[in-house]
């Protein structure tokens, strides 16, 4: 007894010297709300670091944004950006998701094998905060990840941003009504829009509040102030000064009318900004075909297209 008692003793004495010894934790000066939770790296092939949910923005009464950013090896030269926006009508989604693809992650990892630093974002949605807070998200998004090119070997001045559906919205809106003040540029050189909503006039039109369009604007009520109109409607800011543009579409999508992308890409020549028009037939909104087979095809052709574009318009080698 004497023996198993002495144990107990040792042992509570371990106990309470590891706790004694223990360091304190450190406190600041002021309340610390930094997010301090250990920072997430993934390995993907060909040498790519994953660093998620990295915030990039805290707007007060809202929750942190954040983004995921996939990293080539480090190297001497800067390297262009590609920021890719989700969709979800602007009411869903996040930064992992895209059409029918199965693993996003991988497809935008094998993107910066191909010699780009790549973020895709999440921003407000329309439940949150309605138009213009996901624009300005974007736009913070874009200004933050200028403000670390060092720490991420970023080239300022090759940024493309890419979105789909609610997300091609947001990236055309980013290239057609920029904001350029402050310490680093919202402003951006290349813009590929899949499957976009370009002009909101038609949809407010139709005259239901409940939409997705309608909610995004802030218009449930059914009455849509004409500025809300136009300050979301990439088509109306369009002017030569805008960086080329790549657009999308399905010929079948019964989403968003396909009228959406004809008819921003006409003004874009009429104002004679470099743009290109792909339709691809006979598939519907997310390039969903009427088999599985359809839908790989439509989709792997845009993504493929897209790739091109970027390699193009921001001139980057695909080396790693």
């Amino acid at each position: 007894m004497r023996a198993l008692a002495h144990g107990f003793f040792l042992l509570f004495s371990i106990i309470t010297t590891t706790a004694a010894d223990a360091a304190e934790p450190a406190t600041g000066a002021t309340a610390q709300l930094e997010d301090r939770y250990p920072e997430r790296r993934t390995a993907f092939p060909h040498g790519i670091t994953g660093l998620a949910d990295v915030t990039y923005s805290a707007p007060t009464g809202f929750r942190p944004l954040t983004l995921d950013l996939y990293l080539p090896r480090p190297r001497t030269a800067a390297r262009p950006l590609l920021i890719y926006i989700h969709g979800g009508g602007w009411m869903s989604g996040h930064a992992r998701h895209c059409g029918a693809f199965e693993n996003w992650p991988r497809v935008l990892a094998d993107l910066a094998a191909r010699g780009y630093v790549v973020a895709s974002v999440n921003y407000r949605l329309s439940g949150e905060a309605a138009s213009p807070a996901a624009a300005h998200d974007i736009a913070n998004a874009v200004r933050w990840l200028r403000a670390r090119a060092a720490s991420y070997s970023i080239d300022k001045q090759r940024v493309g941003v890419w979105g789909a559906s609610a997300g091609g919205q947001l990236a055309a809106i980013a290239g057609t009504a920029c904001e350029a003040g402050g310490e680093e540029s919202a402003c951006v050189q290349a813009v590929a829009a899949w499957y976009g909503i370009f002009d909101f006039a038609p949809l407010v039109a139709n005259g239901d509040a409940t939409s997705p369009a309608m909610r995004y604007l802030g218009c449930e009520s059914g009455v849509c102030a004409n500025e809300k109109v136009l300050g979301a409607s990439a088509i109306r800011h369009v002017d030569a000064s805008d960086p080329p543009f790549l657009l999308i579409h399905g010929s079948r999508d019964r989403t968003v009318a396909p009228a959406q992308s004809t008819a921003f890409y006409d003004v874009l020549q009429a104002q004679h900004v470099k743009s290109q028009l792909i339709m691809i037939e006979g598939v519907d909104h997310s390039f969903i075909g009427n088999t599985p087979e359809a839908t790989r095809a439509a989709s792997l052709r845009a993504l493929h297209a897209t790739i091109d574009f970027f390699d193009q318009t921001l001139s980057t080698s695909t080396a790693p």
